[in-house]
């Protein structure tokens, strides 16, 4: 009973959220665009549908089908503030969410179209 109390409400070790940190850069430093996502998730789909139908080269970290998804989307949160997924990245640079990646899409970001930045990224 005590593991149950310990998993739902500690904190992710030290160790552990440096490693998560760690991981989470590494794959943001790799990827021209990466989407922190939740298979289930509809904006999670819809950023991915959008993505797709952009023909933009992306990656997309499943955060509930990988064993350290928990500890990602920890990590996730203290490096940019947000919880949430879809958590998107383009050229290293933090988008936010699924509401925020429409509203690149649809206004683009710092005076540059979002094929502007997906290029600018290598994802096109």
């Amino acid at each position: 009973m005590s593991f149950i109390f310990r998993r739902l409400f500690a904190s992710t070790p030290p160790v552990t959220m440096e490693a998560a940190q760690k991981k989470a850069q590494q794959l943001i430093d790799d990827n021209a665009v990466i989407v922190f996502s939740k298979s289930y998730c509809p904006y999670c789909n819809n950023t991915k549908r959008i993505l797709d139908g952009l023909d933009a080269k992306y990656k997309s970290y499943e955060l509930n089908q990988e064993a350290d998804g928990s500890d990602i989307q920890s990590a996730l949160a203290k490096m940019t503030g947000q919880r949430t997924v879809p958590n998107i990245f383009i050229g290293q640079v933090h988008i936010g969410g699924n509401s925020d990646f429409e509203t690149v899409v649809n206004n683009g970001k710092d005076g540059k179209k979002i094929e502007q930045l997906l290029k600018e990224a290598g994802a096109l």
